[in-house]
This record gives structure tokens, sequence and C-alpha cells, in this order.
């Protein structure tokens, strides 16, 4: 205790508290655990640190105390000031003795002086050659995760964030920003809530029962994105129509069933009902 004082225990408590949170905060990990407890190397690194830590605190009492002890050997107990420390860290020499210093340069007067480089960045250019060892082995030996890797890692939870803003904001399309999605995920959940309440009247291959038939070119509330969108939403013709889906389902689940009614055109249905309704040209949708 009288080697490593009370103030060496903060200091490396703050120092090592300091690079566990700048860690965690640029580290991504799974179910929001520690980064040490995914990898053994960011473990073996907190371990190194910390023992670099007391290392550095303890040979700092040292010296202080070698340096204070006095010729009468009792120790001098006079507290490191700001200006000591600063003495201490950047090895500057008092202007008085320059003359140390000076190099037998001198060119129109101009001189030179051979100061030592500041320990603070002595220490941080090892540091960062430590990192750099640790990087290199972690990436080039031990083939850690790649940067197509990580690319893979952001979208699935850019995905998994996609599909929470969904949840609460399930009004958040209208028939007017409704746009068709052609990839395989949207068309499948269409095609799934499609079988679940829409094959009694449509049929399971759109070709038509108690409703029309969706795979032919004629429309009787209209074709294409927008009018799919909103008959959906808003319901078929009064008393004799489908009800409004909107209290059941979200914009964004009408938006995938009206894509999977879209992709059913040109279909060939086993037992196709006639055309109902007007023509529908493709150069009208917007």
């Amino acid at each position: 205790m009288n080697n490593l004082s009370i103030s060496a225990y903060i200091r490396i408590t703050i120092a090592f508290s300091a690079v566990v949170y700048i860690m965690e905060s640029f580290i991504d990990t799974k179910d929001k655990s520690f980064a040490f407890q995914e990898n053994l190397l960011y473990a073996l690194f907190l371990i190194v640190l910390l023992v670099v830590l007391i290392a550095i605190e303890t040979v700092w009492k040292a010296i202080k105390l070698l340096k204070s002890l006095s010729p009468e050997g009792h120790f001098d107990n006079t507290p490191i000031t700001l200006k000591s420390l600063l003495q201490t860290l950047t090895k500057s020499k008092p202007i008085e003795a320059e003359d140390q210093l000076m190099l037998d340069h001198d060119y129109d007067g101009i001189k030179e002086l051979d100061n030592a480089l500041p320990p603070w960045w002595v220490w941080l250019f090892y540091i960062c050659i430590f990192f750099a060892v640790g990087y290199m082995v972690r990436f080039q030996v031990f083939n850690d995760y790649t940067q197509l890797d990580e690319l893979d890692k952001e979208n699935q939870i850019a995905a998994l964030h996609i599909e929470e803003y969904k949840k609460n904001n399930a009004d958040l399309i209208d028939a007017e920003s409704a746009v068709f999605q052609s990839d395989e995920k949207t068309l499948s959940e269409g095609k799934e809530i499609f079988t679940t309440n829409c094959a009694a009247c449509h049929r399971a291959d759109g070709g038509g029962g108690i409703g029309p038939n969706l795979t032919d070119d004629n429309w009787i509330l209209g074709g294409g994105m927008k009018n799919i969108f909103n008959t959906i939403t808003e319901g078929g013709r009064p008393g004799k129509g489908m009800v409004a889906w909107k209290g059941t389902l979200t914009s964004f689940e009408i938006q995938a069933v009206a894509s999977y009614v879209m992709s059913l055109h040109g279909s060939t249905p086993a037992e196709a009902k006639a055309a109902e309704g007007d023509l529908w040209q493709e150069t009208e949708q917007q």
C-alpha cells in the first residue's frame, strides 16, 4: 500500500475504464454482450493493459521515492505539483539550461536545440505499435472477420431495425407512395397474407371465385399498384365488394399483398374466371 498510493489506484481505474468504454462503444457485439466475452483477443488486451498500467504506476512511485530520498535517509513527502508532472511528461529543460541542449549548428544566427521526445509521445508511439501488431495477428494470422463479413453483419442489423421501424410506423405508406416490391421476401410475405385472407374469394392461384380474376388485364376498380393498394385498403364496391383491410393489415402488409397480386398478372390459373371490369392499360399506371 505504501508503494502504490490510493491516487494511483484511481488513475488506473479511470484509464482502464476509459479504454473499456471506448472498446465497447466501437465494437459491435451480439445480444449486447461485452466484447471481451466474444473474443479472447479483447480479453487478453484488457489483461495486458491492466498489467501495463499497474507497472507504470509502480515504477512511477518507485522513481518518486528514490528522488525524494534525502541525504539524511528521510523521505521528503512534498506532493507532486502540476509543474513537476509536466516536467516528467515532457522532459523539458528550463530556459536557463537551454545551453546544455544547444547543437553546434548555426544558420544565420538560427540555432537548434536537441530536445528529447516527450514521454507521452513515445508511449503513444509504442501503444500504436502494440495495437498494429495485435491487429495484424488478429486479421492476417488468425483470419478474423473481413470487411465483407462486417458489411453483412451491418446489413442484418439494419434489416432488424427496418422491421422494427415498420412495426412502429404501420401507416407510413399510402396509395400514392406505395411501390411495387419485386424482392422474394416481400412477395413471399404477400403470398402468405393472400393465401390466408384472399384465397377464399379469389382462389389461391388468383383465378377468381366469388371475387374477380386477378390474372387478366381487366380490373373493376383499376389496376396498377396505386389502385390495387387503395382497393385492398378501402375495400371494393359498396354493398357487394370485399371489405376494407386497413384495420386488419398494416400498410406494409397491404403493399406486400398488392405486389403479390401484381406478380400474378399474366399467369394461367387452372379454371380462370371470365374477365370483369374494364381493360387496364399499362400506360395508365403512375
